[in-house]
């Protein structure tokens, strides 16, 4: 074979004899064997490179920061390549310092089964004429009643405009201490220490929501957005007077004028005041007299007028979904 490989190379007389040229070579070491790379790092090595990086001093560096340090303090451990395989090696190739934990926040569950025990709040911007001019308008709602108990624009957001809006909001409306749970997002003006002072001296509960979880404050966010799709809603205002001008205007329609869909079309004032039941049953007589006149127009029998939920919720129990 040799002597055939020599005189017509070794391809050649492979495909001569019919033989695969892996057999014509010695076999250097046994099958399965893994032969050590001389160049390669020991574990002893490893294990020093890697607490290196993960040093206090280091571990907030990428590899070429400390290789290069560390060649200038004359110091060479390995080539940078070879830090970032140790590093892959024990799952450190993004960052390495110790994170932060976040907290497990709990979803809120409230539930109102009234008017005046549980408020929802937010801050809603309002855009103004002038390039990077806007107001920031405070709106505290009933959830029960989806009506709006308290309102105020201002030029800025902060917790003592809170603070003065929910003193006077409570005062208007006559609440008194462990009536109230008052929800709202995680903002500063809501978590302030003005507001959160007056809140224990009212006896008021606080609610907040999970971050940048916006269905933890649904109805703040539907009136806000009906609002913004209102007819009259301006592309902006040209001061804070007007913007104060439109917003009583507004307000006005909303609670006494605005059949909402989700009372059963019956406005806010009028289920926040207790007159829910008897609009119904006024409602009630008029589509007896409708069955009775055309009870062929209504296939299903006597029609029933949809009446007002009974509770409603910030994030129902799962048992209720």
């Amino acid at each position: 074979m040799s002597a055939l490989a020599s005189e017509i190379g070794l391809k050649q007389a492979c495909a001569s004899l019919g033989v695969p040229r892996s057999q014509f070579y010695p076999r250097a070491r046994p099958v399965g064997e893994k032969r050590e790379n001389p160049r390669a790092l020991s574990e002893t090595e490893r294990l020093e490179v890697h607490q290196v990086l993960n040093s206090e001093r280091f571990r907030d560096h990428a590899p070429r920061q400390v290789y290069a340090q560390l060649l200038d303090e004359g110091q060479y451990l390995v080539h940078w390549r070879s830090m970032y395989r140790i590093l892959h090696h024990y799952g450190e190739v993004k960052e390495r310092r110790l994170q932060r934990r976040h907290p497990v926040y709990v979803k809120p569950e409230l539930l109102a089964t009234g008017p005046q025990q549980v408020w929802s709040w937010d801050i809603s911007k309002l855009r103004g004429t002038a390039t990077w001019t806007g107001y920031a308008l405070y709106t505290v709602l009933d959830i029960f009643s989806r009506y709006v108990v308290g309102w105020m624009i201002a030029e800025c957001e902060s917790a003592e405009l809170a603070r003065h809006l929910v003193d006077q909001t409570c005062l208007k409306q006559g609440i008194q201490r462990d009536q109230l749970i008052l929800h709202a997002d995680n903002g500063s003006p809501m978590k302030g220490q003005p507001l959160v002072a007056l809140l224990e001296r009212l006896g008021v509960a606080r609610s907040h929501s999970r971050p940048h979880t916006s269905n933890d404050n649904p109805f703040s966010e539907a009136q806000f957005r009906t609002m913004k799709y209102h007819a009259t809603y301006p592309k902006a205002f040209a001061s804070l007077e007007d913007a104060q001008v439109w917003a009583r205007g507004f307000f006005q329609w909303y609670n006494e004028e605005h059949y909402h869909s989700g009372l059963s079309l019956l406005t806010p004032a009028s289920v926040h005041h207790g007159e829910a039941e008897n609009l119904i049953k006024a409602r009630q007589i008029v589509m007896d007299q409708a069955y009775a006149t055309h009870p062929e127009r209504f296939p299903k029998g006597l029609p029933q007028v949809a009446t007002v939920p009974t509770a409603v919720y910030i994030n129902p129990p799962a048992n209720l979904l």
